[in-house]
């Protein structure tokens, strides 16, 4: 068919719905206009096996440039706008935001560390192929592909976001004038901030607060924070990890602190989360108070 043609299709019981338990199998007629194509991207001439030219990172990634444009490049803080088509060493199709029309949106650093390898490298228009041995791609999950696997993906947008604070050089360990939480979190004011509304009230376990953040591992990589974003983060006090409980019912709206949380107050070894002592600086804008308890009765 041509878009635009229109055609009927006869579905004879046996290729309709065979094995309906019940009813008499009749045969199906459709009505069938052909509205639009979204063609595939081609299949890479070197699918199977990525050739001598290509560039190969520490992971054993292989990857070369197939479109070339001029422009920026994203740092690891800043939010990509992708698409992308993966092949099998056959050349099928086994996944394309290009095919189904979903590009995908989401800070470099949040990425699989694959394409944090090869995007830093990439001008925003320009596309990469990307060759995956299977020995790099790690153990699968039934239902995926198995091999090797090659991949392209197009850079087609950066948004720029505010650069995050570098790691403090006391990240390693909590410095000997820290002091302590009665539950064992080391911490240090930075600052306060007399400006802000509510200063010096210090919020209630069930209360909910606003802050900034940002947060390390003790061989300072940042994990999180809400800095590059610009947009402050709302929870309640007692529904975050103990350490971060423990300090925020000690800090005043203003305060601007460093703690250290030792592992078994915050992630305890929970596997895709930060492991070992964690560290952030907590700056407590303000505290929203939960709505009163209904009188009995109320609605």
């Amino acid at each position: 068919m041509k878009v635009g043609g229109k055609a009927m299709f006869w579905l004879p019981p046996n290729i309709g719905y065979p094995g309906t338990p019940r009813g008499n199998p009749e045969t199906l007629a459709y009505a069938v206009e052909l509205v639009d194509v979204v063609w595939s991207p081609a299949t890479p001439p070197d699918v199977a096996k990525a050739p001598a030219d290509a560039t190969r990172t520490k992971s054993g990634l292989r990857w070369k440039k197939v479109k070339s444009a001029s422009g920026d490049k994203p740092r690891a803080w800043d939010v990509v706008h992708l698409a992308y088509t993966g092949w099998d060493a056959t050349g099928k199709i086994i996944d394309s935001s290009e095919v189904y029309g979903k590009p995908v949106t989401a800070p470099l650093d949040r990425l699989p560390p694959v394409f944090g390898e090869v995007l830093p490298q990439l001008a925003a228009g320009e596309r990469a192929r990307m060759w995956f041995p299977a020995e790099t791609l790690g153990p699968r999950r039934p239902g995926m592909p198995e091999g090797d696997l090659c991949f392209e993906v197009s850079l087609t947008e950066i948004t720029r976001r505010a650069e995050p604070p570098k790691a403090p050089a006391t990240v390693a360990k909590p410095p000997a004038d820290a002091k302590k939480t009665p539950k064992g979190v080391s911490y240090q004011v930075l600052a306060t901030d007399p400006s802000l509304p509510g200063a010096g009230t210090k919020p209630a376990a069930t209360d909910r607060v606003t802050v900034n953040y940002s947060g390390w591992t003790t061989d300072g990589k940042l994990f999180d924070s809400s800095i590059p974003d610009g947009t402050p983060r709302t929870f309640s006090v007692n529904g975050v990890i103990a350490g971060w409980t423990d300090a925020l019912l000690m800090m005043s709206v203003g305060d601007t602190w460093r703690v250290w949380i030792p592992e078994e107050l915050a992630y305890k070894g929970a596997p895709n989360k930060p492991q070992g002592m964690l560290v952030f600086d907590v700056q407590l804008l303000g505290i929203n108070q939960p709505p009163p308890t209904p009188a009995h009765g109320a609605p």
